[in-house]
């Protein structure tokens, strides 16, 4: 039997409820770790993939984004040849050729872009005339004050801070791509648009990742 033949609910997984991410969003507003939490609980992005977005992946007129690229360790290489701090933070081609796509901004998630474009700018003005750690203009979203990408540990953390504090279930961080899939299938959406999003080669794996045959 095919998986379009197939009818599919939501797996009872880690996840969290609608009123949950809401919380989450909420209490992450103002801390280092928002965007990051919009981009994977909104928009189902994948930790590594949200550290390498860059601003020139925005298109601010049409409010659409395009993940091109994530952050990690470049395969078969060697730590040594490397700067410090800069090994697991190397562009690299996405995970699949199916996870280059462009998505909708949701509009929280289009204002805390535009809000953090003007704090990189600032940033990046105040430490001009900075010799000793002088910003990097890489244009990255997710950075330091000083332009420097994120690793992929550094939400980890705040994460489960804010999630204790405010008694949201101990989930992972990847745990919020799965809430967004599974949001997304208990409000109707295709198999395949889910798939889309997502990022995943085939929708046999969204179905199987995802979803519990009924």
């Amino acid at each position: 039997l095919s998986v379009k033949n197939r009818e599919y609910k939501p797996k009872k997984e880690k996840t969290l409820t609608e009123e949950q991410l809401k919380l989450l969003i909420q209490k992450c507003k103002g801390t280092s770790i928002y965007l990051q939490v919009l981009f994977s609980g909104l928009m189902g992005l994948r930790v590594s993939e949200v550290n390498g977005l860059k601003f020139s992946d925005v298109d601010f007129i049409n409010k659409k984004l395009k993940v091109q690229r994530q952050l990690g360790i470049v395969a078969n290489s060697n730590k040594k040849d490397y700067k410090v701090n800069t090994y697991s933070k190397q562009e690299i081609p996405v995970k699949t050729l199916s996870s280059n796509r462009e998505l909708d901004i949701p509009d929280i998630v289009f204002d805390a872009i535009l809000e953090q474009r003007k704090i990189y700018e600032k940033n990046k003005h105040r430490r001009l005339n900075d010799k000793t750690n002088p910003f990097q203009d890489l244009g990255y979203i997710c950075c330091s004050s000083y332009g420097r990408p994120r690793s992929k540990s550094y939400n980890f953390p705040h994460f489960k801070k804010i999630l204790k504090e405010n008694n949201i279930p101990n989930i992972r961080w990847h745990d919020l791509r799965a809430t967004y899939a599974t949001l997304l299938m208990k409000n109707k959406f295709s198999l395949k648009a889910i798939s889309k999003r997502m990022g995943h080669a085939k929708l046999i794996i969204t179905a199987d990742v995802y979803g519990d045959k009924k």
